[in-house]
């Protein structure tokens, strides 16, 4: 299974990969730190093919340079060829208009990043497990 990850913190970056390991979740992760980058990743037609995987779910950061979250949100669930892929937001932001507006954009599930570090890890291997057992789509073939 590929996890899109997207997420500008380098050390949470390696606390998710860390813990997705932890939960002993069979995947390759690919890391975007930006917005932009995650937008051209998925939906420019310069972006050769071989450099691109269609994942079973993207975990998304809203607070991200370029682009934010809720940008590269929209660009992906208005795109044919990504608006099958599971989101799942990851984000500090507890704002109840933020988190509504993110279900209005069709992301699949919201996730607020605990600040205390075992909290955090708690989460994340409980996001593997759930990752692990749950039935995602296989999608269409990339980018088509």
């Amino acid at each position: 299974m590929t996890i899109v990850l997207i997420e500008d913190d380098a050390g949470h970056a390696r606390l998710i990969a860390r813990n997705l390991q932890r939960a002993h979740v069979p995947h390759t992760l690919v890391v975007l730190q930006d917005g932009n980058t995650a937008v051209d990743y998925f939906l420019s037609p310069s972006t050769p093919p071989a450099r691109r995987t269609t994942p079973c779910v993207i975990v998304l950061d809203l607070h991200l340079p370029g682009l934010d979250g809720l940008q590269v949100l929209a660009h992906l669930k208005n795109a044919p060829q990504t608006r099958h892929i599971p989101v799942i937001i990851f984000s500090t932001t507890e704002d109840p208009d933020t988190i509504e507006t993110c279900y209005a954009l069709g992301c699949n599930a919201y996730l607020t990043k605990p600040v205390d570090a075992a909290r955090f890890a708690e989460v994340l291997q409980t996001l593997g497990m759930w990752l692990s057992h749950i039935a995602l789509p296989k999608g269409t073939p990339p980018y088509t």
